[in-house]
């Protein structure tokens, strides 16, 4: 399997199939071994979500059913500790790596060693910038998580029916992210005719992607920013819609709105987006609280990242649906884009319970 980058190119026009199934939900980190002798790097990119350790665990699970050895680490939201990490699995000789990049500009460097040692690299679900060192792409629509937000905030305020005007703030992912630019510009897409037409305003006047991403998509942080706004923009006026690109995120506004008196019956909540279906914000949305999320089925991306590095590594050149959309500055990034499910009160039982991704008694 030494020059598994040279077949990579002489394999460019080929496809195989994929098969995507579930798989179940685990957490922590953990290592698997296997029989066909290669040995997999994986390096996710927190522990503090549950969607990277669930998609870590079940990379790591589908890696070992096919035969493969896995060493899974997590960055901790530490970009010069990820570069160390992926680093130190070039060192050891890994076969791939399948790698979510906590600063997608921050490993230029360790991915020439990646190139020098001829493994391949999978971007994952965050597109790695700046380099001509990535082969493969494996994420969701990230446009289309952007556009779902959106549409259920205009679904819900009746804009396409004439109602408005609406107020409305807006909130973005972290700046060091290249997806955050995908979801926001997918929403904005959508809203920015309302926000011309004044039919949506935002009262704290920041618009702009530069003024309303969370570095690190932490909920703190977003707390905080809704909580300056609530103060300074909206002394005795309502918020009515929240654009939320992550649950996370959603959870510290929605801490914000409480300190500020919402969540009664004479000032309910505003619609506020999210992102993940993280178990905190399904609670929270059968509760009222959080309106909406998108759920991203990880398992399914994971087992897309795992069958990706198996199709490598035997030979065969992964299944792809767009080879022209995402440029990391560099070159187009084949990849491979699953689809998003917007999730609200209406519909959680039958696309997450019936769906297997949780049990009834968990959402309790």
């Amino acid at each position: 399997m030494r020059n598994r980058r040279s077949a990579l190119a002489a394999l460019a026009g080929a496809a195989s199939a994929l098969t995507l199934s579930a798989c179940g939900q685990l957490s922590g980190d953990s290592s698997g071994s296997g029989s066909k002798g290669g040995t997999i790097g994986i390096a996710m990119p927190t522990r503090t979500s549950e969607r990277w350790l669930t998609e870590g665990k079940s990379m790591v699970e589908d890696l070992t059913h096919q035969g493969y050895k896995a060493q899974l680490v997590y960055g901790d939201d530490d970009p010069d500790k990820q570069v160390a990490q992926i680093a130190d699995l070039v060192k050891k000789g890994v076969d791939a790596l399948i790698i979510a990049a906590i600063d997608n500009k921050s490993l230029n460097d360790v991915l020439k060693q990646a190139a020098a040692a001829k493994i391949p690299v999978i971007s994952y679900d965050r597109l790695i910038l700046g380099t001509a060192n990535v082969d493969y792409y494996v994420s969701f629509d990230n446009e289309q998580v952007g556009r779902l937000e959106a549409r259920y905030i205009i679904e819900q305020l009746g804009l396409e029916d004439g109602k408005g005007p609406f107020t409305i703030e807006l909130f973005a992912g972290s700046p060091d992210d290249n997806n955050t630019k995908y979801f926001f510009e997918g929403s904005m897409a959508l809203l920015q005719p309302y926000l011309d037409s004044k039919k949506l305003v935002v009262r704290s006047g920041q618009t702009t992607l530069e003024k309303v991403t969370t570095l690190r998509w932490d909920g703190p942080t977003a707390q905080k920013r809704m909580s300056g706004i609530l103060s300074q923009s909206y002394v005795g006026e309502r918020v009515d819609a929240v654009l939320s690109p992550y649950d996370g995120i959603s959870i510290g506004v929605l801490a914000a709105l409480k300190a500020y008196g919402y969540g009664t019956d004479s000032k309910p909540y505003p619609i506020v987006t999210g992102q993940d279906a993280e178990l905190a914000s399904v609670k929270s949305i059968i509760k009222g609280e959080q309106s909406q999320t998108v759920y991203k089925d990880v398992r399914q991306l994971g087992e897309v990242a795992s069958d990706m590095v198996d199709s490598i590594l035997s030979g065969r050149t992964p299944r792809l649906n767009n080879r022209r959309d995402y440029n990391n500055g560099v070159k187009a990034v084949p990849a491979y884009l699953l689809q998003p499910t917007s999730v609200d009160k209406s519909n959680y039982e039958y696309v997450l319970v019936a769906g297997g991704f949780y049990t009834a008694a968990e959402l309790k």
